[in-house]
């Protein structure tokens, strides 16, 4: 699972046990994107999600940043699944707003019913015109891969 807020250059934790955040920052080893295998499924929170798989998260795009940084390492591809798990309250009709960075899932899972969308949408990375110098300064993974790709 990624760190909160990205915040450490390890920005994921190979979980031990136990899915809460505290337990998976407690005994979780704090992992470098490089020390990660392929991933085959990534379930992501959801605030609100359409069944076109559009999905609305808190509003800081740190899942949208996690996925990019996992598709710009050739980890996640169109063969992983995205799924969420909502209440069927959270499972709307309506649009919701979606920019160029954002994920869609595959897979909704609701405790009453699983709804598989048709057609995937991945961003193809990290799309650093989407970043301002505040928010690749506050993460430092991006601030290293920034650096490494301004000295190119």
């Amino acid at each position: 699972m990624a760190v909160p807020r990205l915040r450490d250059e390890s920005v994921f934790v190979r979980l031990v046990r136990g899915a809460s955040i505290k337990a998976a920052m407690g005994d979780g080893v704090p992992t470098a994107i490089e020390e990660l295998e392929r991933i085959d499924l990534v379930v992501c929170g959801t605030v609100a999600v359409n069944r076109d798989g559009v999905r609305a998260g808190k509003g800081g795009g740190y899942s949208d940043l996690e996925l990019a940084l996992l598709i710009e390492a050739g980890l996640v591809d169109a063969a992983t699944a995205i799924v969420t798990t909502v209440h069927p309250l959270q499972l709307l009709d309506e649009e919701l707003p979606e920019t160029e960075h954002d994920f869609r899932v595959d897979w909704i899972v609701t405790p009453d019913k699983v709804v598989a969308i048709g057609a995937a949408r991945r961003p193809p990375g990290i799309l650093w015109d989407h970043l301002d110098e505040e928010k690749i300064a506050a993460i430092p993974v991006l601030e290293r891969l920034h650096k490494i790709r301004t000295s190119r």
